[in-house]
């Protein structure tokens, strides 16, 4: 963290202090962080293919569980997005807070497997995934759930023989990150999208044949002050927070802001977020 950033830290972190008080307090621990934002994006392109019209992909990201998020809290989020009715989901990393602490395996597989989507369930490991010696165990509870890792990997979706491309990379703190790797031997005419935990390292993907790029990490901030903003990201999300993004006129990167919370059990006017996207293939993009 540079002085700049630390300095903003610090005086948001008094700010934090002075003002969670009282019912405001109240508010950034216990109801903000239970709420939901179900976020819609539009994805358009001519390089879409026609067959994907309409194609569905929800993300979440960050559950953070153990820390402050509850497997029943889990489950009723999975409720949700099953409701949707996505085409695809992904998950873009940090399922449980602290790995080595975690004792409900079984129970979170069990969860996880009522996840629902036509076309499968894709996920990359986030720095949480990583750490802790957690690596082998959050990949184990993954794999019984049916989800597919995209570690420096690809897989090709095919409709009526129109295909495209969704990619993923290794965590960029704790992993060996590799977006060539990942994008060896495929089609560089192929829509691709590529699931990477940090958005940051999106400075890195607009060099290669992406279209768009889904992270998280960031938690939005976690923590947003009216006039001062979020407070305090972690690295590799400290210049690109929430939100779209347009790099070089390139790539798209959408960041999600997580379901859960971690280091501080508070989120304010950072609410929880479910990303829908729906792709249309339009020749004017």
């Amino acid at each position: 963290m540079n002085r700049r950033s630390f300095l903003k830290y610090i005086f948001g972190s008094i700010l934090t202090l002075l003002g969670l008080s009282g019912g405001t307090y109240v508010y950034a621990r216990e109801i903000e962080p239970t709420l939901l934002d179900e976020t819609k994006q539009l994805i358009t392109s001519k390089n879409i293919p026609k067959s994907f019209d309409g194609f569905k992909i929800v993300q979440f990201s960050d559950t953070h569980i153990d820390f402050q998020y509850s497997l029943k809290q889990f489950k009723k989020l999975v409720e949700t997005m099953n409701q949707m009715q996505p085409d695809l989901i992904v998950f873009t990393g940090d399922l449980v807070d602290k790995p080595q602490h975690f004792q409900s395996s079984e129970a979170l597989i069990a969860i996880l497997r009522e996840l629902k989507a036509k076309y499968g369930k894709l996920w990359v490991y986030g720095n949480h995934d990583h750490g802790g010696y957690g690596t082998e165990m959050i990949q184990h509870i993954m794999d019984r759930a049916n989800f597919t890792l995209l570690k420096n990997s690809h897989t090709v979706l095919e409709i009526n023989n129109d295909r495209i491309l969704i990619a993923g990379i290794d965590d960029a703190i704790l992993g060996l990150p590799d977006v060539e790797t990942a994008l060896e031997q495929t089609n560089k005419d192929l829509y691709t999208i590529l699931l990477a935990h940090e958005p940051d390292v999106a400075d890195t993907t607009v060099k290669y044949p992406v279209d768009v790029q889904l992270s998280g990490h960031s938690h939005g901030g976690q923590v947003r002050l009216p006039f001062v903003g979020h407070l305090y990201t972690p690295a590799l999300s400290e210049k690109y927070i929430h939100g779209k993004y347009l790099i070089d006129d390139k790539l798209a990167l959408y960041v999600n802001r997580g379901i859960g919370t971690t280091r501080l059990p508070f989120r304010f006017l950072c609410k929880p977020e479910l990303s829908i996207y729906t792709l249309k293939h339009d020749l004017l993009y």
